[in-house]
C-alpha cells in the first residue's frame, strides 16, 4: 500500500503533457478510485466520463476555450485524455460529491505516475446546447451539472516545487 500523505505532498497540477495515452489498466484504476469517493448520504450522485477519443477531446477543449473567451488555446494543456465529472442536480450534495471524485482520481493518478490538472468550466460547457448534445450522444440522460474536468496524461515537464503551507492553516479547539 502506498503512503497516502506522501502522495498528497507530491501531487502537483501539470500544464504540459506528452501526446501518448496512458495504459487502459492505469486509466481504469484512476476511474475506480473516483467511484470510491465519499458522497453525501452515500448517494453517489456523480458520474464519470473518460474521453480518450481525440476528436471528442478536442471538441470539449474548443467548448471550454469558448467559455473562457479564448479560442486560440487548449485549456487542457495538451493532455491526450480528459475525464469529465458530472453531478445529479437533484442531489443537494452533487457539487461536493463530484469534487471528491475528482480529488480521489487526482491522487490515485499521482500514485501511478500519471499527471493531472483540474480544469474548470465543465458547468458552462455542459449547460450549453452543444454540451447537452454531447451528453445525449453518450447516452447520458437526466439533469446533470458539470462539476469539473480532469486533464490526464504523462507529464512533459518537471513538477513545480510545492508552495509553502500558509500560516494559521490549522486551528485546534480543545
Amino acid at each position: 500500500m502506498s503512503d497516502i500523505l506522501q502522495t498528497l505532498k507530491e501531487r502537483r497540477s501539470c500544464r504540459k503533457y506528452k501526446s501518448e495515452l496512458i495504459p487502459q489498466e492505469t486509466l481504469d484504476k484512476i476511474l475506480e478510485a473516483g467511484t470510491f469517493a465519499a458522497s453525501g448520504m452515500g448517494k453517489q450522485s456523480a458520474i464519470i466520463v473518460a474521453i480518450t477519443n481525440k476528436e471528442i477531446r478536442d471538441k470539449i477543449s474548443e467548448l471550454n476555450a469558448r467559455v473562457m473567451g479564448k479560442t486560440d488555446i487548449d485549456p487542457f494543456y495538451g493532455a491526450p485524455e480528459i475525464i469529465v465529472v458530472l453531478g445529479a442536480k437533484d442531489v443537494p450534495t452533487h457539487t461536493h460529491d463530484g469534487s471528491l471524485v475528482l480529488g480521489n482520481m487526482m491522487n490515485e493518478a499521482e500514485s501511478l505516475g500519471v499527471a493531472t490538472c483540474w480544469i474548470h468550466r465543465a458547468k458552462e460547457v455542459f449547460e450549453s446546447d452543444e454540451g447537452k448534445a454531447l451528453l445525449a450522444s453518450w447516452g447520458i440522460t437526466g439533469d446533470y451539472e458539470g462539476i469539473g474536468n480532469l486533464a490526464v496524461g504523462f507529464a512533459d515537464a518537471p513538477k513545480n516545487a510545492p508552495a509553502p503551507r500558509k500560516e494559521n492553516y490549522i486551528y485546534y479547539v480543545k
